[in-house]
């Protein structure tokens, strides 16, 4: 966590005066619906078929049989009861999904349909409700420069509505933007291994030292979203910017063809940088965009992660 920020609030028992106002628990209700939809109707059996069998939890010990694989045998337990003994174990269905957000001041921008943060905000309900659906916890990271709330994983749909209204109703104090602060603090607090997704514009650096050490220990998933405008410039003249972030203004001649030439060329090799730097760390990247519908890039992400599973 950067020096000097404000540490995230915990989950916490909430107390009646606590009650969400009526337009939060419509735009729950309507995420929900519309994510419960699509969770049945397309992303269920994608979901389950990608993530299950993560991997298998010691039970007990039983004496050795005939056929066993002598692999399993359990050499103390044999060496105190003069009898061969093999360890079973059982299949780990439970996962533990937990979704980074970033909520930098450079994720509220959007020209399309929708805001980038609106867009993560819609793919995390549908990720919470296919892992709610699978009997997963889940859990989220709302991050600024700093992780300015954590809601803890946990299992069912209450918690689960509970984790949609905190991202519908989250207000970030600060503008800037720190991955590796939040990749960090979920490297801590998370003690299993988890499926993480960092969902972010991905316009920030100092983040690998991090992503190293969250890659290693869990599956990781980055998202990057995309706005049109950040990748094409239209020709509309002498245009003043702002930066969201730091605040600094900029005169920007989109009637140049060299500038808008220019401005697309940089989100090219941007996109390009980033897809290195991912693969490099074994981190699966999914590029969503703001006019555009999230459905069809999860599902490649989910058949293409299938077709590696089974080969």
């Amino acid at each position: 966590m950067v020096s000097g920020a404000v540490g995230p609030r915990r989950d916490r028992t909430e107390a009646p005066s606590d009650k969400p106002p009526a337009d939060t628990l419509a735009e729950v209700r309507r995420l929900e619906l519309g994510s419960r939809r699509l969770v049945r109707d397309l992303l269920a059996g994608e979901y389950e078929s990608v993530f299950k069998g993560r991997g298998v939890e010691f039970v007990d010990v039983r004496e050795y049989q005939y056929g066993d694989d002598v692999r399993t045998i359990d050499w103390r337990v044999t060496a105190r009861m003069d009898s061969a003994y093999v360890r079973r174990y059982a299949e780990e269905r439970e996962l533990t999904v937990v979704f980074i957000v970033d909520h930098s001041a450079s994720d509220a921008f959007g020209s399309r349909v929708r805001t980038k943060i609106r867009l993560a905000t819609e793919v995390c309900a549908t990720l919470v409700l296919a892992a709610v659906r699978n009997n997963d916890r889940v859990g989220v990271a709302l991050a600024t420069d700093t992780v300015e709330q954590y809601v803890p994983p946990a299992k069912g749909r209450r918690h689960a509505l509970r984790v949609l209204r905190e991202m519908v109703t989250f207000a970030p104090q600060r503008p800037g933007t720190n991955l590796g602060a939040a990749l960090a603090y979920v490297n801590r607090v998370l003690t299993r291994r988890a499926v993480v997704f960092v969902l972010s514009d991905w316009l920030t650096t100092g983040y690998e030292h991090e992503l190293d050490v969250t890659a290693r220990r869990h599956d990781t998933i980055a998202v990057q979203l995309i706005d049109p405008r950040e990748r094409v410039l239209p020709n509309v003249g002498l245009l003043t910017v702002r930066d969201p972030e730091s605040g600094a203004w900029r005169h920007v001649d989109t009637g140049s063809s060299a500038v808008r030439t220019a401005f697309h060329q940089r989100a090219v090799a941007f996109d390009a940088a980033l897809l290195r730097t991912l693969q490099g760390r074994g981190v699966d990247l999914i590029r969503l965009e703001t006019g555009r519908s999230y459905v069809a890039p999860l599902l490649r992400f989910f058949r293409g992660r299938e077709r590696r599973r089974l080969h």
